[in-house]
């Protein structure tokens, strides 16, 4: 289990480089004289990367040994960090974002492989416990620190953090000596299609394009036709006639579609509502992320104590019983959100550590790496659509309803789509518990 704390730390740097840059974003538009669209392809450049590098690493870990794709992905990372450090314009920080993104994403790839490979079934829910936990520690500290650093430094500090992932590449090394790899043909045309597939999905959902949604489709159908006909496809559609394999994903991605957006929708909350700064929103939401990181732990222990629809049934109660009480408590004081955060980021946790186990027992052998891999970039992909949702709806709704009559009459829009987070949880809950439960018991 060793490895499983140096793959966490791991986690908490390549999560804390995705966080800690959204409180950088009006530094450097004000350095380089950007525009807000210009200055958020810092976060959207890594996002993009992000989702394509955690499948493709997931695909390579099945013919590369692990040990030798986190040293080079962690040596890539490093060479992004001391890129952005020394940038003196605009597109060197790019440079350095993308070539960061390309080497940290193979952390979420190995999170999702290393459990499988190196824990036995029996205590794997504690160790995806760990690395969720990882995660979250992760979400928890970037605003912070970030915020810090750029009250009393400057900016490009930001990325001098990321060069601490140094330290675990000699960890990896000795510890994951014994992969097993299956050598294959890298199809490297059906790489370039689902790349191209991820990124014109990801822009035409925050861009809300429909002529990028409109490519995206077309390029998706010539990834289909071409994995039917491929000998060795990158991706290989076998894995989707793996019928557990496909509605366990879809399920996940579901729950997570708005789950995930609960760390863009609250800070959105506490500024226009309760009118806090960006920092003590670091602060307010920091309680929760760290409790959440803690139980994390505890949520896998109780995935191989009790099973992963026992630790799903929690985390869907802990999750409605949250979303339930910031609709109705919106406008409040904002002690009791931190308060619900320590609840509602618990559930989220239990729920990562659930979905997870429960995708990867639907796997065995070669399909390991990919399909994990696919799970992580779909789940990158499903936070997306929710934040952009959920950003038209904050852009265009000037008033709202509130089902709260205790503290304020006046109308909510976030109290209405907490409640729908509500009814969301609740129908998943119902559609989704009984086929989690089965497959369980098989």
């Amino acid at each position: 289990m060793k490895i499983i704390f140096v793959l966490a730390f791991a986690m908490v740097l390549s999560v804390m480089n995705s966080t800690m840059f959204n409180v950088a974003l009006p530094a450097l538009r004000a350095d380089f004289h950007l525009s807000s669209s210009q200055v958020s392809w810092v976060v959207t450049s890594y996002i993009i990367i992000y989702a394509i590098g955690s499948v493709t690493y997931g695909k390579l870990a099945d013919r590369y040994k692990l040990k030798n794709l986190l040293t080079f992905g962690l040596c890539l990372f490093a060479i992004g960090s001391v890129l952005g450090f020394i940038s003196s314009s605009f597109w060197m920080v790019i440079a350095g974002r993308i070539l960061q993104s390309a080497g940290a994403s193979v952390i979420p790839a190995s999170s999702m492989v290393i459990p499988i490979r190196y824990v036995s079934a029996e205590k794997r829910g504690r160790a995806l416990g760990i690395t969720s936990s990882g995660m979250a520690l992760g979400t928890a500290i970037g605003p912070i620190v970030a915020g810090l650093i750029t009250s009393f430094a400057d900016w490009r500090y930001l990325f001098a953090i990321s060069l601490l992932s140094l330290v675990t590449i000699p960890f990896f090394r000795k510890y994951l000596d014994k992969d097993q790899t299956h050598p294959s043909r890298i199809d490297l045309l059906g790489g370039i299609l689902l790349a191209a597939a991820v990124t014109l999905l990801l822009l035409a959902i925050t861009n809300t394009s429909w002529l990028l949604g409109l490519l995206t489709i077309v390029v998706l159908v010539a990834l289909v036709l071409y994995i039917r006909k491929a000998r060795q496809p990158f991706l290989d559609p076998a894995i989707f006639r793996n019928r557990a394999y496909t509605i366990t994903m879809i399920i996940a991605c579901l729950v997570l579609i708005f789950n995930l957006c609960v760390p863009y929708l609250i800070p959105q909350l506490l500024s226009s509502v309760n009118g806090l700064t960006s920092f003590t929103t670091g602060l307010v939401m920091f309680p929760g992320a760290l409790i959440a990181a803690l139980f994390g732990i505890i949520g896998g222990r109780i995935a191989d104590s009790k099973g992963n629809s026992f630790l799903l049934a929690i985390a869907f109660s802990l999750q409605l019983l949250t979303y339930v009480l910031i609709s109705l408590f919106t406008g409040g004081s904002y002690l009791m959100i931190m308060l619900l955060l320590v609840i509602g980021n618990t559930g989220l946790t239990f729920a990562q550590v659930g979905l997870a186990n429960t995708v990867s027992r639907t796997l065995t052998g070669p399909q390991v790496g990919v399909g994990m891999g696919m799970y992580m970039m779909l789940s990158f992909i499903s936070g997306a659509i929710g934040t952009t949702i959920l950003g038209l709806i904050l852009d265009q709704a000037h008033t709202g309803w509130s089902p709260s009559v205790l503290l304020s009459s006046q109308p909510s829009v976030f109290s209405m789509i907490f409640l729908v987070f509500a009814i969301w949880i609740l129908i998943m809950f119902a559609g989704s518990f009984r086929f989690l439960q089965r497959g369980e018991q098989k």
